[in-house]
């Protein structure tokens, strides 16, 4: 008898079918991912194997039937599932900055699942969190328990939620996109660390990704969903070396392709930045002095053109979103900062006010950036209001309709709100609201990490498109090279607030010249590391 048997599942929202009879079987410590592309059914299926969907407005069609360990989990008391929940099924969530509580430290977070399940309370339970943060490879363990999530970046996030996921030592972890968020090294140290667990704890691995590099690595067994239904399945040899639908050879074609566009050499600077630092200060005894710092960003020089795009990357919390941050003025930076050639590092916030219009952002994590309580339309409207553009609502919702079609989108979609979208139906929203301002610079934090493959390419095509319509500046941040390099023309390499290396992407990309950065191409272009 298989682990975890599902048959005949069928998932409604109200008279959408999201799930459509879907049957497959998880055996004990073996891995199978499901692949599709974004709004594909993927996240519906992991969710109703724990029962943590919306009951209502969702519901099971007749006959459906979600089996764990001989236990029939669809509608299984609240008792019942509790007792699985956490303990021995476990789940990493796609977006670890809604999942993790906002109000509670690291700390408390997770000794909380040790406690449920544990009985496991004091310093005991404080030893195996610790134990646990360093197992996923969290820097500064101890110290980071009285952090708060906000306090961590995505990829620290991230690695907390599969901390958590794993303090029971679970017979299934439910992995939905377990590595988005993090950078290339950290992604293959978490993989490798899976596979580890795997074979300690005889554990299963239910994986939910759109990295056809970590499937092919991973798994014994892959599905293919879209719009709902399994539409191919097989080994992961089979599916990799000879796929029989067009959807599933569709999705191994899918990657980000084609080169950045030809700058042009004589633009002017857009943005520069001189000697730029931004200290935090750590504050220790009773008096609460400052007796050092982490220096986020230490000494880092920026030069951006018109219309060029400028990489920026390294390893989760190496300083690239607050660098971001602090040449937007959002953050409290000493140093020079230029924009379209006057200096802006000691604007007030009320001067600064015209010159957000021109500079705009795009976050890593869009549902925690989109009010949820705001439909899309809404969300697009708020810069257009605050800057006084398009003098009626009228003329506001065609501004607004124009941005979510050059994103890709149906104007309908300006009725809808956040939840009901899918990870990259969100992200195009979030482009759409810095789009509608008409920006010279937009920066972009990890704007494809929570994408799948197919989507990747097509947001690639669409900063490209965007790109050469507007003439963009692009200040790009992410982890995944892949992406960066189909997309800059200057790479700049960060490593603990510092610049290791810098210089025309072709350059980075063929001669890296600092071990750091050989190993990040290594870990990007060759997952032989697993």
């Amino acid at each position: 008898m298989a682990l975890l048997a599902i048959k005949n599942l069928t998932v409604d929202f109200g008279t959408a079918r999201a799930v459509r009879g879907i049957s497959f079987d998880i055996e004990k410590g073996e891995t199978v991912a499901l692949v599709g592309e974004s709004g594909s059914g993927k996240s519906v299926t992991a969710l109703s194997i724990l029962q943590l969907l919306p009951y209502p407005p969702a519901s099971h069609g007749p006959g459906s039937s979600i089996t764990f360990d001989g236990q029939e989990l669809v509608g299984a008391s609240e008792a019942a599932l509790r007792h699985i929940r956490g303990n021995r099924i476990a789940m990493v969530f796609q977006e670890p900055m809604t999942s993790l509580n906002p109000l509670h430290t690291i700390e408390k977070q997770i000794v909380e699942t040790l406690h449920l399940h544990k009985a496991m309370n004091g310093a005991a339970a404080r030893a195996r969190a610790i134990e646990l943060l360093h197992l996923v490879g969290l820097p500064e363990a101890e110290s980071r328990l009285s952090a708060y999530p906000h306090q961590l970046s995505g990829g620290q996030r991230q690695r907390v939620m599969i901390a958590m996921a794993l303090a029971n030592e679970p017979d299934i972890l439910i992995a939905d996109e377990p590595t988005t968020a993090l950078d290339v090294t950290i992604q293959a140290q978490i993989l490798k660390l899976l596979k580890d667990l795997q074979a300690r704890f005889g554990m299963a691995l239910f994986l939910i990704t759109h990295d056809l590099t970590i499937v092919r690595k991973m798994a014994d067994r892959v599905l293919v969903m879209t719009e709902g239904e399994i539409v191919e399945r097989g080994t992961t040899h089979e599916i990799f070396t000879r796929p029989q639908h067009a959807y599933t050879k569709k999705l191994l074609a899918a990657e980000p392709k084609g080169k950045p566009l030809r700058p042009e050499t004589q633009a002017p600077v857009l943005l520069q930045s001189s000697d730029l630092r931004v200290w935090f200060p750590i504050k220790t005894g009773l008096l609460r002095r400052t007796t050092s710092n982490v220096k986020a960003v230490d000494g880092v020089d920026v030069m951006l053109r018109a219309g060029e795009t400028l990489g920026v990357v390294g390893e989760s919390g190496s300083g690239k979103t607050t660098l971001a941050l602090a040449l937007l003025r959002l953050i409290d930076s000493r140093g020079a900062i230029s924009f379209d050639g006057k200096r802006i590092d000691a604007l007030s916030g009320n001067a600064m006010r015209p010159l957000r219009r021109a500079m705009q952002i795009v976050f890593q994590d869009p549902f925690s950036s989109l009010s949820p309580r705001l439909s899309a339309g809404q969300i697009i409207e708020e810069g257009l209001k605050v800057h006084r553009i398009g003098g009626n609502a009228a003329a506001r919702r065609v501004e607004i309709e124009r941005a979510l079609v050059e994103v890709g989108l149906d104007p309908s979609a300006a009725d809808r709100y956040p939840h009901e979208f899918s990870g990259g139906q969100r992200q195009r929203i979030a482009l759409a609201r810095a789009l509608v301002l008409k920006p010279r610079l937009v920066v972009l934090d990890e704007p494809t990490s929570a994408l799948d493959m197919s989507v990747q390419a097509q947001m690639v095509e669409l900063l490209r498109d965007l790109q050469a319509r507007h003439g963009l500046a692009y200040l790009f941040i992410s982890h995944d090279l892949r992406v960066v390099k189909a997309l800059a023309h200057a790479i700049m390499v960060m490593k603990d607030g510092k610049v290791v290396e810098s210089g025309p992407a072709e350059t980075i990309f063929n001669a890296p010249k600092t071990a750091y950065t050989r190993a990040l191409m290594a870990a990007a272009f060759d997952l032989e590391t697993l």
